[in-house]
This record gives structure tokens, sequence and C-alpha cells, in this order.
């Protein structure tokens, strides 16, 4: 069999994809139908994240913000009304949450509801239906968020109303000549504060710190939540040394302020991009972009600390994005390495390196790398398997996230349900579509920062 051949047992045909695709997160400990689930609605394009373990689950909902949550009743550990009690109560945003369920009397559907169920489909499953209805959802929520200007849990604007904001900013330079400058504010370490304390103290944090910025930035300044644990700050008639003035006020008078959990007291820092704005013919995606790549070095020098680069965007250094192939079938190995090599992802440089199995792989230290880490893993080698690497990654403390893609040959139930137990951010079967590939890879990547 030719390499030609190979390649296209292992993959299918790649098809174009858009880059808006819906993700949808399923929480259901029945691992049949949990693969039944993903297998269909990926049928449709959309990327699909499962979990089995309900705690994975959790933090996983607040790292990815999924656009659909579909919750069983029935869990063997806790009740899934337990579950949608706990997201309800936590976080106030408008994702819309479909309960699951084999019984389907009055109660249990009332309960749903008054839990904060969108809606409620008993079992078995009619697939199409199920699709139809997620449809709607997705779409009761892409009309929400663009009606809606204010981010729900900071009560600062979101990101849509920075559009408007932006070009008012532009007109007045065109009129005036007035330049203007923007600040991406991201929280260093956040991730580690819900770790450690809990998603409900990392809302607080963030309630706090958008508090803290709308009380101490000017009345000509205008605020923004741009998603996660990044801000932005538009300084309308302000020059480069001038927001970094304010912006370095900003970060020494946050880090002064204590948060208490438990008696236990801890501080918080965040790291920043400054850019100016001195032509009318730049975009806000530009601007962005700039301030972004200024914030990774920031982040990169230490945290804690303003950085800015007014230079064009091919001057500043990209993030970097170590991708990591572990798998015993050198076929594959040099495949997917060919073809990773080639992908191109937004910000990133991107540094490939694939590996026969799980010894050489940590023995290579390519772990202290600093940077974001994607290991795509086999899940069955003779030495060192998948899910034993994955124990060991997952199980370790390193400074950056590390996201993990298994790679099943068959629907093994035990193995998908052993890799989601360990934390495994998501699993794809063999053969599959390489866009739909590096479109997982993309949305992780840019969800989980």
């Amino acid at each position: 069999m030719g390499t030609e051949d190979n390649e296209n047992s292992l993959f299918q045909k790649v098809k174009s994809r858009d880059e808006k695709i819906p993700l949808i997160q399923i929480i259901d400990d029945d691992i049949t139908m949990l693969i039944f689930l993903k297998d269909a609605l990926e049928e449709k394009g959309w990327i699909v994240i499962a979990n089995t373990s309900l705690d994975n689950a959790v933090s996983q909902y607040f790292d990815v913000n999924p656009d659909c949550v579909i919750i069983d009743v029935h869990l063997s550990k806790t009740s899934g009304f337990k579950i949608l009690e706990d997201l309800q109560n936590t976080r106030k945003m408008f994702i819309p949450k479909i309960m699951i369920s084999a019984v389907d009397d009055k109660e249990t559907r009332l309960n749903a509801f008054r839990k904060g169920a969108d809606d409620f489909i008993s079992k078995p499953i009619d697939v199409e239906e199920l699709v139809v209805r997620i449809e709607s959802h997705l779409k009761r929520k892409q009309i929400y968020e663009q009606s809606v200007l204010m981010d729900e849990l900071t009560q600062l604007y979101n990101r849509k109303f920075l559009k408007d904001v932006f070009q008012s900013n532009i007109n007045e330079l065109k009129r005036n000549d007035q330049s203007f400058s923007l600040a991406i504010l991201d929280i260093d370490h956040f991730k580690k504060i819900n770790d450690q304390f809990g998603h409900l103290v990392g809302d607080h944090v963030l309630s706090n710190f958008a508090a803290f910025l709308k009380e101490t930035t000017r009345n000509s300044d205008t605020v923004f939540r741009f998603g996660g644990e990044e801000f932005v700050i538009l300084f309308s008639n302000t020059n480069l040394s001038q927001a970094f003035e304010i912006v370095s006020r900003l970060l020494e008078e946050f880090s002064e302020k204590s948060f208490q959990v438990n008696g236990k007291n801890f501080r918080v820092t965040f790291s920043a991009g400054v850019h100016t704005i001195l032509t009318n013919g730049e975009t806000l995606e530009t601007a962005l972009d700039v301030a972004d790549q200024a914030l990774y070095k920031a982040k990169q020098s230490g945290r804690a600390r303003v950085e800015s680069n007014n230079q064009l965007v091919k001057d500043v250094p990209k993030r970097k994005l170590f991708i990591s192939v572990i798998d015993d079938d050198a076929i594959i190995r040099q495949m997917l390495e060919k073809i990773l090599q080639s992908m191109k992802i937004d910000h990133y440089e991107v540094n490939v390196q694939a590996f026969a199995n799980g010894l050489t792989f940590f023995q290579s230290n390519r772990l202290l790398e600093q940077g974001q880490h994607f290991l795509i893993l086999d899940g069955i080698m003779p030495e060192m398997d998948g899910l034993e690497i994955l124990q060991k990654v997952k199980g370790s403390h390193y400074e950056h996230n590390i996201l993990v893609l298994m790679l099943t040959g068959r629907k093994n139930q035990e193995d998908v349900a052993q890799a989601l137990k360990y934390g495994a951010d998501d699993y794809i079967t063999k053969p599959f579509n390489i866009s739909e590939l590096q479109a997982r890879m993309e949305r992780l990547i840019y969800r989980i920062k």
C-alpha cells in the first residue's frame, strides 16, 4: 500500500469549515449514550466536548464557554439537576442547557425547568429532533449576544460595543488628528485561582477587577470585558506614554488589593499590552493584534508588567505553540507531523515534534519549553500507552496549560471512558478529518489561554 493510500485510509477528505463553529458540551456518565450523541452531533460539523467525570465537566464548562450544554438527569454519582443548579448559581451567562432523561414524567420535567433548563428531551433520543432543537437554541443565543452590549458577570461593556467606540475614535482622529490608545489587560495565573479556590472565587476576582477598573479610570476612558480574564481599555485622545503611565498606575494599585478565601489571603496581578492608534486607516483587528503581542511580551518577561509595541504586527514575535504527536505508528507520525507543520494558527508560531512513545517524549523534557502545549496521543501503544501519558501529564504541575487530544482507532467505550476520566480535553476517532482536527485544536487553544 502506497503512502497516498495510507493517508486516505487514515484521514477523511478535507473540507472547508466556518471559523465560528458551535461548541457543544455533553455531561453524561453513560459512555454508550455519550459516544452516540458526540458522533451524531459532530456529523453536523459542530465541535463536541464530552465529559463523564463530573469534576472535569464543571471545570471545563467554565474554561471553554460552550455554546450549548446537554446534561443527563440521572448521573451515577450525583443528580444532573445538581450540576444544572451549580452552573446556574455560579455564573450568570446565557448558555442554553438541555436536560435529557429516560424518565419522562411531569414532575421531572417541571423540576428541570425550575432549576434553569432551557429544554427537556426524553430518551430514547430522536437525533434529528435534538439537532433541530439545538439549532434553535444557538440562533436564540446569537440574537441575544448581538442585542446585548453589557457583559453579564462584570457589568462592563462587551466586545461588540468595542467596535462602535473604536470607530467613534477613528472618526475623531480623522476630524482632529487626535491619536488614541488601546490596552489589553490579562489577569495573571487566573487558571491557578480557579483550580485552587474554585470558579466562584474566580468570578469574584473578575467582578472586583471590573469594579476597580470602572472606579479608577477616567471618565473619557471606556472599559470592556473582552473575554475570559481579558479586559480592554480604550483611552480617547491619549498618546502612548500617557496610556502606558495610566495602565502602570492601575497595575500598582490593583496589586495592593487583597482577596480572602477561607481565612487565606492572596493578591492578584495583571499583565498588559498597550498600543496607540496613529492613523485612521488602522483597523480594530490590527490594533488588538499589536496590543495582544505586547501583552504576550509582558507575560514572557515575567508577568505583572506593562509592555507596548507600535511596530507592524509582522515584526512582533508570535506566541509559541508546541504540538507533540506521540504515536508508535511511523506512518501516522510522519503524516501528522507534515500536516501540522503546514498548519497556520493565528498569533502562534507552531513547533511540531513527533515521538514514537511516551518514554522518549518525557526524556526530551519538551514540556519544560515555555509556551502553550498541545499533545496528540495515540490511545494504544506498547510502551507507556496514551492513558499512562495522559495521567502523568495531567497529574503534573507546569506553569502552562497542557491540552490533550486522544486518538482512538475504534470506538472502544472503556478506552474513551478512561481518557475522559483522566482529563483528556477531547478525543477523535480514526479516520478523522484534518480540518476538523485543526478546528478542534484552534477552539481549545483560543478558549483556554
